[in-house]
């Protein structure tokens, strides 16, 4: 099946978000400026004052010496390209592939869709109909390709939909600027006097990529259908979603408490009936001035407890700002996993459950964050730093036992630190050691243990561990790696004791 898209491009895209957020300046002349160079720049002009002759790139000083009523507001590329984002998601409903195009543009994959809507002309309609009635001004094309499709969008005055393999013939009254050149390749174009595509279309190409470079023969053949495009499609909603409309605006926690405990009741039934579980998610409510509150949890392991999904996100809660009130809210679960028969039995019992150690991590990492938590599990290897290792899941069991025949320091360093050290004799413990500038006296001492690696990890000097005292009574875990009379040993500091 040829392949068929759509270019949708908005014209005053910034200011008609503005407008949408700000009913009040619906038709007025208003801009959105940024700072350059020491200057507030023009960065978008309202459909108004563009009809003035106003647009991007002019300094507002010179607009407001011209206009000295019109409006002005800062831009905001960042909520500008989330609502984009938005606008792709809701073209969901017309296909499934729907990619942006920034700064003020879609790209829809449509093929196999017009039918559904009695053929193309009526599907481009459809949407451009849509798109008007909430206060954007758009065009659209439809093409073979991405390329002629954006050009037409962008440039073209007759026909929006081009028939397939009739890129060319589409194309050649068309400035090069359709072709989404960058400007230094626009610059030497005007140069030479090329108006239009049809102008160069037909000009040997290694002429042109000597003249201009690889940039135009890309742009050029992926108008034609000749050079690849990749189609970059924004991923649809979660599939775990559920949506709850408001009949009055809620403004109060409680309403807020309400509506996300229906929301869970109603997730958990689905997941119960699917063997699955939460393991993250996110709380929305969508204000009616427009703007979104959200927010979200991670938990240990998979759950589908609605009153412990409750407590985590009712730590949160606070966060939401109602304003004059939220008409929508909706929950997602975001990542999904099973959750076994076995664990699901377990729900209610006592004792060492994993479960409910996972809803007591998870109810801390609600107020610490989950980086302050952390698991180990021992491993097969001799030396401190290696016999441990740490683990993200609560479902992975230790390959061996914790080793408690020896006594061993709660908090291990990460890498042994070096001590200069004073010693009576070649296996005594040291009289004194010197730690971070300061001159730690020993008064009691009880070793060696001797630890050596494991021989076919690593060959090498066997340590000495020494369990020693100062005299305040705080305990220290020292070792010497080597002997004496071979060469020189080093001593480290490799733990604390409590």
């Amino acid at each position: 099946m040829r392949r068929r898209y759509m270019s949708i491009w908005f014209r005053h895209f910034a200011t008609d978000r503005m407008a949408r957020l700000h009913p009040e300046l619906k038709g007025k002349a208003f801009l959105l400026y940024a700072p350059e160079r020491g200057r507030m720049v023009v960065k978008a002009s309202s459909q108004a004052l563009s009809k003035e002759g106003i647009a991007p790139g002019m300094v507002v000083a010179d607009v407001r010496a011209i206009l000295p009523s019109v409006e002005v507001f800062p831009d905001e590329p960042k909520a500008e390209e989330k609502f984009l984002s938005d606008l792709a998601e809701w073209c969901f409903r017309y296909t499934p592939a729907v990619a942006t195009d920034s700064p003020d543009g879609l790209i829809l994959d449509i093929s196999g869709c017009p039918h559904l809507w009695g053929g193309e002309l009526s599907y481009l309609k459809t949407i451009i109909s849509r798109l008007q009635k909430g206060g954007y001004d758009v065009r659209a094309a439809i093409a073979d390709t991405i390329g002629t499709a954006w050009a037409i969008a962008h440039y073209g005055t007759d026909q929006p939909i081009v028939a397939s393999g009739k890129q060319a013939e589409a194309l050649l009254t068309l400035p090069p600027a359709a072709l989404r050149l960058d400007d230094i390749t626009l610059q030497r174009m005007g140069k030479l006097g090329f108006r239009q595509i049809s102008q160069f279309i037909h000009i040997p190409r290694s002429n042109l990529r000597r003249r201009f470079g690889d940039g135009l023969l890309i742009r050029l053949g992926q108008a034609l259908g000749t050079e690849h495009e990749t189609f970059y499609p924004v991923q649809p909603a979660p599939v775990y979603q559920e949506r709850l409309p408001c009949l009055e605006p809620i403004r109060t926690a409680k309403g807020i408490e309400i509506a996300l405990s229906r929301l869970l009741e109603t997730l958990c039934e689905r997941f119960s009936r699917e063997g699955k579980g939460m393991r993250t998610g996110i709380f929305k409510g969508y204000r009616i001035d427009g703007e979104v509150e959200q927010i979200g949890i991670g938990t240990s392991r998979a759950s589908r407890n609605a009153a412990h999904l409750f407590k985590l996100f009712e730590l949160k809660i606070s966060e939401i700002e109602p304003a004059l009130g939220i008409e929508l809210f909706v929950l997602e679960a975001t990542l999904v996993e099973d959750v076994g028969e076995t664990q699901e039995a377990l729900w209610n019992t006592g004792g060492n459950n994993p479960k409910v150690i996972a809803e007591l991590l998870d109810n801390i990492a609600g107020k610490v964050g989950m980086q302050a938590i952390h698991r180990y599990l021992p491993q097969e290897h001799y030396w401190p730093e290696s016999s441990v290792k740490e683990v993200n899941s609560l479902e992975e069991q230790p390959e061996t036992e914790w080793r408690t025949d020896r006594p061993r320091p709660l908090h291990l360093l990460p890498r042994p630190e070096p001590v200069d050290v004073m010693v009576v004799l070649p296996d005594y413990p040291p009289l004194h050691f010197r730690y971070k500038g300061n001159i730690i006296r020993v008064v009691k001492a009880d070793g060696p243990e001797r630890i050596e690696q494991e021989w076919w990890l690593q060959t090498g000097p066997p340590r000495d561990y020494y369990r020693v005292e100062d005299e305040n009574g705080a305990r220290y875990w020292l070792f010497r790696l080597g002997l004496y009379g071979n060469e020189k040993p080093q001593w480290f500091l490799h733990g604390f004791f409590v």
